[in-house]
């Protein structure tokens, strides 16, 4: 799913574990409790997106936009929650 066009997309429960999603628009999209675990998500746009309770362990955030997100309850690449 490399470069997907989600905008706005609702993920929420979505079970994307090792998804390639380099430079996809995630912009507004809805991720709450979602697990992205390992995905590729390097330069992708998750600007205005919504991560309640979402899972981004060992998640690839280069470059990704994170403007105006939504990040509450966020296990982080590194193991780290978010509150």
């Amino acid at each position: 799913m490399s470069k997907a066009g989600l905008g706005h997309a609702n993920l929420d429960g979505a079970q994307l574990r090792h998804a390639n999603l380099q430079g996809a628009n995630l912009q507004g999209a809805k991720l709450q409790g979602s697990d992205l675990a390992g995905a590729n998500l390097k330069g992708a746009n998750l600007s205005w997106a919504i991560l309640r309770g979402t899972n981004l362990t060992g998640a690839d955030l280069t470059d990704v936009n994170l403007q105006h997100a939504t990040l509450e309850r966020v296990i982080m690449p590194d193991g780290t929650i978010l509150d």
